[in-house]
């Protein structure tokens, strides 16, 4: 073995806070009490942007809901990703539709957000739509609209994850992003 190889077995390990909290309470104990409110607030400190989800369920009428959850995953071929809580009144129209828009939230469009992360009967009421691919509502205003057809789940954990293939999508690039932060919407500083 190498002087260079010895020496890297040799580095002192210090404490460190995201392993034990810096206090030794990562111990099998600890672990065995995970703390759910804990892990929501750290994932809050990661940026997100916000979007709403939209289809046409099987009977017709729209469906849709606010995520932060939205991520790409391929360019070719051109796939995305979101996820859905199982609990959800929605999940079975999702599951089932075939095809759903991700509308990506511009920075004033925060009450439409608020309506969408809401249980309520009609969510689209006085909303000015446009209908894309296989029938799903495109809401204005947004910064981005991505049209996929619904190309599989998969289960993961208290969710379902949709992979979508987008089949068409159009950008606003002068419209700035809806932003949600540590529980709370941002918007962004103007450079």
């Amino acid at each position: 073995m190498s002087d260079a190889a010895d020496s890297a077995h040799d580095v002192a390990h210090l404490p460190c806070p995201a392993c034990d909290g810096g206090d030794g309470s990562n111990t099998p104990a600890a672990a065995d009490a995970f703390d759910c409110r804990a892990f929501r607030d750290a994932l809050g400190s990661f940026a997100t942007g916000i979007a709403v989800v939209t289809a046409c369920a099987p009977d017709g009428s729209f469906v849709g809901l606010t995520v932060n959850s939205f991520n790409s995953v391929s360019l070719a071929p051109p796939l995305v990703l979101w996820s859905l809580d199982l609990g959800s009144p929605s999940l079975e129209a999702f599951r089932t539709a075939s095809h759903y828009a991700v509308n990506i939230l511009a920075a004033d469009q925060e009450e439409l957000s608020q309506r969408f992360a809401m249980r309520a009967p009609d969510k689209f009421g006085d909303l000015e739509i446009c209908t894309g691919f296989g029938g799903v509502p495109l809401l204005h205003g947004c910064c981005a609209w991505f049209e996929c057809a619904n190309e599989t789940q998969y289960p993961g954990g208290d969710h379902l994850i949709f992979l979508g293939r987008v089949e068409r999508f159009t950008g606003e690039p002068s419209r700035a992003p809806l932003v949600y932060h540590g529980g709370r919407y941002r918007h962004l500083a103007r450079d």
